[in-house]
């Protein structure tokens, strides 16, 4: 076989591959601010999670996303932001090397009902959208929503 066609074809399964699996960037800028550490608040501890992955996790949320993540007595504003930081699975404390994010910004009532009226994003540790299709977090999302809130799958 042509050893330049064998080095092409590597090449283009290579592409392919990055853009699939969701290894390059969107070129999409993130639906959080990068300071976000600065303003977003805590709503949920580190913790294991096997659902995702199994990693450790921790949410934040947008100042505006604060009280109906937690209190879950009023709806999601249109723009409010949850943002889950997800870390290795022996870092106990999410203190170490964040391996990517993934957030939900709400949107307007009735603008996106298959994905719960939800923005959907992941991006790397550099916070660079992976571009990785996440149809599964909104499939998911949707069915936790008898024990969530708002398709946001928090437990009380």
């Amino acid at each position: 076989m042509n050893r330049t066609f064998v080095v092409s074809a590597v090449a283009l399964a290579i592409a392919v591959c990055s853009v699939a699996c969701g290894t390059e960037s969107s070129g999409d800028p993130p639906l959080y601010p990068l300071d976000y550490r600065k303003t977003y608040q805590e709503v949920r501890n580190c913790r294991f999670s096997i659902e995702h992955n199994s990693v450790r996790i921790r949410v934040l949320a947008s100042p505006d996303a604060v009280g109906p993540y937690t209190t879950r007595s009023e709806p999601f504003p249109a723009g409010a932001v949850v943002l889950k930081e997800e870390f290795d699975e022996d870092d106990t404390t999410c203190a170490k090397m964040l391996r990517r994010v993934t957030v939900m910004r709400k949107l307007p009532v009735g603008t996106a009902p298959g994905d719960l009226d939800w923005e959907w994003q992941e991006t790397d540790e550099t916070h660079e959208p992976t571009g990785r299709p996440i149809r599964g977090c909104t499939t998911c999302h949707a069915d936790c929503s008898m024990m969530g809130f708002d398709g946001t799958c928090t437990v009380p």
